[in-house]
């Protein structure tokens, strides 16, 4: 949702119109409107046409409450309802409070006058006490001087004497009723000061502020102005520089005046900015203007990438498309309703609701991007190399961003292997270790100088309107040549709108990379959506630092699209001090780009919008274990279109995995009662290990996989399909 238009009509204008916020219900919540103020009543409809024919509702603000919650919140009483309204900015809603505030004291005013006029002097007078304590402070005044108005019928005006009709009795019982009015009178006075105060230190405040940021940017122009200066005279100085051309203007001493192109200038086209990943609020990265003064292994373009994996084709042609998915209409609500809070795992949920690969299948779709990875192995730079894990780690996410539909949860023992040693020099294969909680463990060896190893236990919550994913355990990294080990963690997903609307899928969250060898870091922040950011949806950034915390590359980038790096070459640290944390400026080269998305393929969004890869993980594959994913039964018949079938199969999988769970416990009840050992479930390729890295006990590969495969020797594994 883009930003809310300003209000159309200034604040004390008879009408004002404008776009706000209306909370709606738990399911939707803040919904746009289009209101209108007019003649004390403030109406509102869904889109300003609808004001031709249909109005959603009416508050008149004579007998409305106003209040404030937060910087941007308003809520309106009024009749025994509440309202509660958002403005998209602070300033907006002081525009809107003003507005209506005025509207209703103008209203009040309106309904005392027509009052009086209806009833004569005998009418009774506004009630003091009442109106005290409904009124806000800069009303109480407006207030006062209706009921001064009101006496001032009995009692004349000050330079003139009362009316002959009234007797000193009457006159008495006005003098008495006049002790509440200059009562009100005097606290609204002493109110309307009380705000005026606190509404000047408050501008003084914000005057104060806009000082200091103006002092701020006069020193970051002048440290920026003097870094031009030292760089221009460099130039200048430098003895290739010396020679004029014809076509040059100089001064009296030869020195050529025009700005050359590798001289740094503050109109350069690729001066950047980037928001900050520290303590502090912001940091300011410039870019320097030489790029023939650095070209490292991490510059490349998406031709090039392209072009390497071209170089990489496949020996054997992979399948481009699977059928397409079904139309099938489902009410989720039915099912979800009793599931709130509950882990994911252990709600019932029909294939309706999944795409035909497994967990352990999108968990092998991480090596999307591997040629990464072999890219880094070749660095022989470490903070290079880092820069590359990072890219890789934020490329594992760009398959997800029209992913929403949810994998199949594993069978205990379920495993799925990628082998892809011909064409790109990798052996992939995972296992279901764990399924209370569910658990998998994932080993990647590859030939070209790196071995990964992850084991993922997956956490997930219902909240309602949305689903959190939170992937928990770590993601190991190797490089062979130079030892580097690298650790690292997921973000959390959340996908949005579960109940109604749109599904959509956004990760957030921060993952630290740490080089356990040379103890260098990488701090990547994924900013979570927001309708009311400017910045860019889906936006990552991040900060590669040396063992001493020695900032040395700024990354950004998308995690559904590239991320860049961009070499720092000085930088200018902020320090705290009276005037607020000031920001550190990083000058760097140009932004070289790490990794880009490949194109979806062809017809994708009716193929679950799967990658390239994606649609090969169901190919079948000569001689793999019995326990492989793309074998399961279910699954096969839910890429072919038949979920009715698919529905029944997986149900009979389920209770089948549930009764061996039964007699597993079973067994172990028996043996205890009889003092005897009983050895708990045990996966088959994997065991338990303590990592040195992190403490932590983690599954990690045992082997002998890849040899049983040679043999074909599957009589070990379990019958779980």
């Amino acid at each position: 949702m883009g930003r809310v238009a300003a209000p159309c009509s200034a604040p004390g204008s008879d009408t004002y119109k404008g776009w706000l916020f209306k909370w709606t219900n738990y399911i939707k919540g803040y919904q746009r409107r289009w209101f209108v103020l007019s003649n004390g009543l403030l109406s509102y409809y869904r889109t300003q046409a609808e004001m031709a024919h249909t109005c959603r509702g009416t508050i008149n603000l004579a007998t409305a409450h106003i209040d404030t919650e937060d910087a941007c919140n308003i809520v309106l009483s009024s009749g025994g309802r509440t309202y509660h309204l958002k403005a998209s900015t602070e300033v907006e809603r002081q525009r809107w409070v003003t507005a209506l505030e005025l509207a209703k004291a103008k209203a009040i005013r309106m309904m005392n006058d027509q009052s009086g006029k209806t009833q004569g002097h005998g009418a009774q007078p506004p009630q003091p006490v009442g109106t005290l304590g409904q009124l806000g402070k800069e009303q109480n005044l407006s207030n006062a001087e209706d009921l001064f108005s009101w006496y001032g019928v009995g009692l004349g005006q000050p330079d003139s004497t009362p009316h002959r009709g009234t007797s000193p009795l009457k006159l008495l019982c006005l003098c008495r009723c006049l002790i509440p009015v200059l009562y009100l009178a005097a606290q609204a006075c002493r109110d309307f000061l009380d705000l005026a105060d606190s509404h000047s230190r408050r501008w003084q405040r914000v005057l104060q502020h806009e000082r200091e940021q103006r002092t701020h940017l006069e020193e970051t122009i002048e440290q920026l102005a003097k870094q031009h200066n030292s760089l221009e005279r460099a130039w200048r100085e430098a003895p290739t520089h010396a020679v004029n051309t014809p076509n040059t203007p100089t001064t009296d001493t030869g020195v050529s005046e025009r700005p050359r192109k590798e001289e740094a200038s503050d109109e350069d086209e690729d001066t950047e900015y980037f928001d900050a990943m520290e303590d502090s609020p912001a940091f300011i990265t410039v870019t320097a203007t030489d790029p023939s003064q650095h070209r490292s292994s991490l510059s490349t373009t998406f031709d090039e990438q392209q072009t390497e994996r071209k170089e990489l084709q496949p020996h054997r042609k992979r399948r481009t498309q699977i059928p397409e998915k079904p139309n099938y209409s489902l009410n989720l609500w039915s099912i979800m309703k009793n599931c709130i809070g509950k882990e994911l795992s252990k709600i019932p949920m029909p294939v309706n609701f999944n795409e035909p690969l497994s967990m352990l299948q999108r968990l092998t779709e991480d090596l999307e991007y591997h040629e990464l990875l072999d890219k880094a192995a070749r660095c022989e730079n470490s903070l290079e190399q880092m820069c590359l894990v990072a890219a890789f780690s934020v490329s594992s996410y760009s398959t997800t961003v029209h992913r929403t539909a949810k994998p199949f949860n594993p069978l205990l023992g379920e495993t799925y292997e990628l082998d892809r040693l011909e064409e790109f020099g990798y052996r992939s294969l995972c296992e279901q270790v764990s399924h209370h909680p569910p658990a998998a463990a994932h080993h990647v060896m590859s030939q070209r100088g790196w071995t990964l190893w992850q084991e993922i236990t997956i956490a997930s919550k219902f909240r309602g309107k949305y689903l959190s994913i939170m992937p928990l355990g770590p993601i190991h990294l190797q490089f062979h040549a130079s030892g580097n080990h690298y650790v690292w963690r997921k973000v959390t997903s959340t996908v949005h709108n579960i109940i109604v609307g749109k599904l959509w899928i956004d990760q957030s969250g921060d993952i630290d990379i740490v080089n356990h060898r040379t103890k260098e870091t990488c701090l990547l922040k994924f900013s979570p959506y927001s309708y009311f950011s400017r910045e860019v949806p889906r936006k990552v950034t991040g900060v590669v630092k040396d063992s001493d915390s020695q900032a040395h590359y700024i990354l950004s980038g998308t995690w559904d699209d590239k991320m860049e790096s961009a070499k720092i070459v000085q930088s200018s640290r902020g320090s705290n001090s009276s005037e607020g944390k000031q920001k550190t400026v990083y000058q760097t080269l140009t932004p070289k780009l790490l990794w880009k998305k490949y194109p979806l393929p062809e017809n994708a969004e009716n193929m679950y919008y799967f990658s390239s890869l994606a649609l090969t993980l169901n190919e079948e594959e000569e001689g793999v274990c019995w326990t492989d994913s793309r074998l399961r039964p279910d699954q096969q018949l839910m890429e072919a279109g038949r979920w009715d079938e698919a529905n029944v199969e997986k149900q009979r999988l389920e209770e089948k995995q549930r009764a061996t769970r039964r007699r597993r416990e079973a067994e172990a009840s028996k043996a205890i009662d009889k003092g005897q050992d009983f050895e708990d479930y045990r996966p088959l390729w994997f065991h338990q290990r303590t990592d040195e890295m992190t403490g932590e006990t983690i599954y990690v590969y045992k082997g002998g996989y890849w040899e049983a495969k040679e043999r074909q020797e599957w009589s070990m594994c379990p019958d779980i399909f």
